[in-house]
């Protein structure tokens, strides 16, 4: 068969497509489709559900950015591990400290410093694991489906390793309880930044 006797190629057929800009098509296309939808649909769960569908189709299209290019998900027994002993790397100080204590007696009787040094300690964390951009961490299955299980794993691995280590060495006295939670939560600041960065930054 001569070069005229071959078939006429028909534009664009044969092509080979590039592949990030066909997934992007198609992502935008997708995200399109969904945000039609919704006007359409009437029903409460449904749009929820459609709306959740083109949340998780953005993502698709704008992965985040990462230090260490890793995607992290769920929280398991290797990350309470590293968790546990990033806290414990960061909290030993406090330990010993006998500062700690009275930092811990000035918020027992000052409680909306308490309360403030929790919310601070809370917002660090959830700063370093989905804010910084350590890593790619994906929210998955969360508690009551809002409440991220890693942000809790955290927060719990720091609040358990307080507790335990200041009982432990006799730094707190739960007979004066508003003494031993203050004291808690002063420990509990540094170990909770701890464990969030000895979880995420092993990768």
């Amino acid at each position: 068969m001569t070069h005229s006797d071959a078939p006429a190629r028909r534009d664009g057929e044969g092509d080979i497509p590039d592949g990030s800009e066909s997934t992007e098509a198609t992502v935008e296309d997708l995200i399109e489709e969904l945000e039609t939808l919704e006007d359409v649909v009437d029903d409460t769960e449904e749009r929820r559900r459609v709306r959740g569908a083109m949340r998780t189709a953005r993502d698709l299209a704008t992965p985040k950015p990462s230090v260490f290019g890793t995607v992290v998900r769920g929280f398991d027994r290797g990350d309470i591990a590293e968790a546990f002993l990033g806290s414990v790397l960061f909290g030993v100080p406090m330990l010993v400290e006998g500062g700690t204590t009275e930092i811990g007696a000035y918020l027992g009787a000052n409680p909306a410093f308490l309360v403030g040094t929790a919310l601070v300690t809370v917002l660090l964390v959830v700063g370093i694991v989905y804010v910084a951009d350590f890593q790619d961490v994906r929210v998955h299955r969360p508690f009551l489906g809002i409440v991220p299980r890693r942000l809790v794993g955290v927060l719990g691995v720091a609040a358990f390793t307080a507790v335990v280590g200041l009982t432990a060495w006799g730094q707190i006295d739960w007979a004066d309880p508003t003494v031993a939670l203050g004291s808690t939560v002063v420990a509990g600041l540094p170990m909770a930044v701890g464990a969030a960065l000895g979880d995420l930054l092993p990768g």
